[in-house]
């Protein structure tokens, strides 16, 4: 265990510094995308499209190219054709989710084998290894989201709640759907660089998930799933310092532990 000295210190370093504010945005935007995804039962999206995420960096990696610069348009066209997928044809948002993870996490792996690269840092995520230019990439896109997120807030909660009804008054629905997925897609590309491949999906369920257990209403549950995100992440990074442990595994167990705290209450 670290010393408060000690403690306050590593703060002091600039790869911890760049660490906690694109890990705090990441996790606020995956919280406010999270409820909105688990409203309309997409929430398991994230695992399936941080899957497609690795494959497509180990892809790069074996090619010897930037990986978020491949993996970036390569999860937004796949979360473009999932969305797609689930409305018109007989396999449903789920199961599509499940082949396409599948299918890419097996040929990221196929790929990091055969071209003998080291893809643990994606698969396992380590938050401090991010240099200034991913950084300063996932602080824009976060950013961007956020104020997506924010503008169209009021046409985001009709399309969740009831497309016919935001369809009937004009809005959309299709586009809206769509430029969701393109948030979240985003969101999972940086934030694998926290959490990694396997476990950057909690990020987006476990918020929001706790929070509709406090509050009923959708502004409620936003606003409570943006403040347990963040706090979690915040508790979670700092246990991670104090008792030397890796950041992601101790972001998702503070979040079990808070969920598992809220459902007991509620019991």
């Amino acid at each position: 265990m670290e010393s408060a000295g000690d403690f306050l210190n590593y703060l002091t370093y600039d790869y911890v510094q760049r660490a906690l504010l694109v890990g705090f945005l990441v996790a606020l935007c995956a919280a406010l995308l999270g409820v909105v995804l688990i409203l309309k039962r997409f929430s398991m999206i994230g695992d399936g499209l941080s899957h497609v995420g690795f494959g497509a960096m180990a892809l790069a990696l074996a090619l010897h190219w930037v990986p978020m610069a491949l993996a970036m348009p390569v999860v937004m066209v796949v979360a473009f054709f999932l969305l797609r997928l689930s409305e018109n044809s007989r396999i449903k948002g789920d199961t599509a989710i499940a082949m396409i993870s599948s299918a890419s996490l097996a040929i990221g792996l196929l790929l990091a084998g055969s071209a003998n690269v080291n893809i643990n840092s994606f698969l396992f995520g380590n938050i401090y290894t991010m240099d200034k230019g991913d950084a300063v990439l996932g602080t824009v896109l976060a950013l961007v989201v956020l104020g997506i997120y924010g503008f169209f807030y009021h046409t985001v909660f009709a399309v969740t709640f009831d497309e016919d009804f935001a369809a009937a008054a004009g809005a959309p629905v299709g586009l809206y759907k769509t430029v969701i997925g393109m948030m979240a897609a985003v969101i999972i590309v940086v934030g694998m660089r926290i959490m990694g491949a396997l476990l950057i999906s909690s990020l987006i369920i476990f918020p929001g998930v706790t929070a509709m257990r406090l509050r009923g209403s959708f502004r409620g549950a936003v606003g409570s799933a943006a403040v347990i995100s963040v706090v979690n992440f915040l508790v979670g990074m700092m246990a991670s310092i104090v008792w030397n442990l890796q950041p992601g595994p101790s972001i998702v167990l503070v979040h079990t532990i808070v969920f598992a705290a809220v459902w007991l209450a509620k019991k």
